[in-house]
């Protein structure tokens, strides 16, 4: 599988050491954070699973099948990786109250287990959710003094805030597709893929502005017309408050942005504006997508800090626990510390394939 994000720079070089990712399924774990409470009552029924081996949309078609109803009925706040063990909530609409047996599902799936249910008088929707707590393991490490140097950078300054290989699709075909269709000006009825190849399109764009900041040593460096988040306002980096506008930066009370592209005109100005500009006319099928389906424009922080970073050694291995907000990628971390390779997966039943959903970042 080629590397779709080899071109893009890093932000403390590229690392040395090697390593394995996902040798086994429990060496990536996940647990959802919805960030709210059920009402106790209401026409959804809510359950929260845990899966290994499988993927978010085939456990909620099988979960349908098994309380009688459409697809359509189940939803998810967001999709988590297949290659991993994963806890996360899934709403089931059962307006009359009742709680289906789901003793022959789960007999019939011993990779699924069911871990409590309740009751909610709204479904799930994708993004209600805060984040998602990670556990990962990473094996076979070629250079262990590297890493953990590498591990101390992380923890003091981020990483940048890249979207991971799983948004763009395997081998990148979601992208290579988004370009068709923005180059051949494609109209679908299918929301699916629609959805997938804006988002790839908008995601690509902002990972070349990110790279393009780092290469001129801007990720944590305001220039004049920046974009900057503070609190949950934006604000404009007028050329006159620069230097006022770095020194919160370093104090950690504004966020650096950048583009997620839209139709609409870029909202930089001055050098912001002549750094992000040049990289949304270098993709003009992309754009030509993101602005034949009217996207609107949005900001996203270029530097990804993980919360409650910690860290233990075992030989070879090394664990990591820290949670991430929704729309994060844990993969942006393990970049900067290490190349990564994962084992080659091969399924049987095709229909459960679907299999590279980012669990990182809904």
């Amino acid at each position: 599988m080629s590397d779709l994000l080899s071109s893009l720079a890093y932000l403390n070089g590229q690392p040395v050491a090697t390593g394995v990712l996902k040798a086994q399924p429990e060496h990536f774990q996940v647990r959802e954070n919805l960030g709210f409470s059920f009402s106790g009552t209401g026409e959804h029924l809510m359950v929260r699973i845990r899966k290994t081996g499988e993927n978010t949309s085939f456990v909620a078609n099988e979960l349908a099948k098994a309380c009688g109803v459409k697809s359509k009925d189940v939803s998810w706040a967001g999709l988590k990786d297949r290659h991993a063990v994963t806890e996360q909530w899934l709403s089931v609409h059962l307006p009359k109250g009742e709680t289906p047996d789901f003793s022959a599902f789960l007999a019939a799936y011993p990779s699924i287990e069911i871990l409590a249910t309740d009751r909610h008088h709204k479904k799930l929707r994708p993004g209600d959710l805060i984040g998602n707590d990670f556990r990962l393991t990473l094996t076979q490490i070629s250079d262990m003094p590297s890493v953990l140097s590498r591990l101390e950078k992380v923890q003091a300054k981020g990483v940048p805030n890249y979207f991971g290989s799983q948004r763009f699709g395997h081998d990148g075909n979601n992208l290579t597709e988004a370009r068709r269709w923005g180059r051949d000006n494609v109209r679908t009825r299918n929301q699916n893929k629609r959805s997938l190849y804006l988002s790839a399109a908008r995601s690509w764009v902002f990972n070349t502005i990110v790279s393009a900041r780092i290469e001129q040593a801007l990720l944590n460096t305001c220039i004049a017309g920046d974009i900057v988040y503070q609190g949950n306002e934006t604000r404009l980096v007028t050329p006159e408050e620069c230097e006022a506008f770095n020194a919160q930066l370093q104090r950690g009370e504004v966020a650096l942005t950048a583009a997620l592209a839209g139709d609409n005109a870029l909202p930089t100005q001055h050098e912001a504006l002549a750094l992000e500009q040049p990289l949304l006319d270098n993709e003009p099928d992309l754009m030509a997508l993101i602005r034949g389906n009217r996207m609107r424009h949005d900001r996203r922080e270029v530097l990804l800090k993980p919360e409650n970073l910690t860290w233990s050694v075992d030989g070879d291995s090394l664990t990591l626990d820290f949670s991430l907000d929704a729309g994060s990628f844990a993969t942006a971390i393990l970049r900067e510390l290490l190349i990564a390779t994962e084992k080659e997966r091969h399924y049987a039943n095709d229909s459960k394939a679907n299999d590279s959903q980012d669990n990182d970042s809904q």
